[in-house]
């Protein structure tokens, strides 16, 4: 099954121009990698049609979701730590999505792991509802506003996400995310840092890398691989994170207003 589309929240008739006239864009946009090394793109003016964007961690605030929902699960089982619930998550499901399997799984064994990890044992059936609860983890603040400002705007907004179709779904509904497609890792059977979502984006929606910008929190997921195959990158950097002097994403922002100002009113 191909890319799910969303089709009549957003036109792209009135596309708008990138700004790229200097180093920094109205009060929370910087540009780090103006000459556009490392992406044919980058350094690119055409109008901007499109914005790709990861879902968790950077529309969906994937670290209140976790430390939540599982923290609240290990603390039923006796739970009193303090240890980095969230970090210790992250690391061990990065290694489950080296192959495929649907997400509800990984999710699922990764909580398993964690709670191994801290000293917790759960059920299979505590992880399955742990899986299941990722349409309820909150998006940001600002998430809905610019969502809707975008399709306003003209800017086709499409979702890539290591995630199963259903719960993508959900999640959109729950949220009342205006969003015109996605495509998830069960779309291409892989998960990013694989390149499969932007190729699929490219064909399924007919767009062009130059007019779109990928707005995404991940460094390691999303922000090297979308350079890679030659997009223009936008950094949310949701969680104060450091930047590695190697990567280098085309423009960055502390929450995602700072996209309104680089793709105009």
């Amino acid at each position: 099954m191909g890319a799910r589309r969303f089709v009549g929240r957003a036109s792209t008739a009135h596309s708008r121009e990138l700004r790229m006239s200097g180093p920094s864009y109205g009060t929370g946009v910087r540009a780090t990698n103006p000459r556009g090394s490392g992406s044919p793109s980058a350094g690119s003016s055409a109008p901007v049609t499109a914005c790709t964007f990861d879902c968790y961690g950077t529309l969906i605030d994937w670290k209140a979701g976790i430390e939540r929902h599982l923290g609240d699960l290990f603390r039923s089982e006796g739970y009193s730590g303090n240890d980095p619930i969230y970090s210790l998550y992250v690391d061990l499901e990065r290694r489950e999505e080296r192959e495929y399997a649907p997400y509800r799984a990984i999710l699922a064994r990764t909580a398993t792991q964690v709670g191994e990890r801290l000293g917790i044992r759960i059920s299979a059936e505590q992880a399955r509802e742990f899986a299941a609860s990722l349409p309820e983890w909150p998006p940001f603040a600002d998430t809905i506003g610019v969502l809707r400002e975008l399709g306003r705007r003209g800017i086709r907004r499409v979702i890539l996400s290591n995630i199963d179709r259903d719960l993508l779904q959900e999640t959109i509904r729950r949220n009342g995310l205006e969003v015109d497609g996605s495509v998830t890792a069960e779309d291409v059977h892989s998960y990013k840092p694989a390149p499969g979502h932007w190729l699929r984006f490219l064909r399924d929606f007919s767009a062009d890398r130059a007019s779109t910008l990928h707005v995404a929190h991940s460094l390691v997921h999303d922000i090297v691989t979308a350079q890679r195959v030659g997009f223009r990158t936008v950094w949310v950097d949701r969680y104060a994170e450091d930047l590695s002097p190697e990567i280098r994403p085309t423009y960055v922002t502390k929450d995602l207003r700072g996209l309104l100002d680089l793709v105009g009113p």
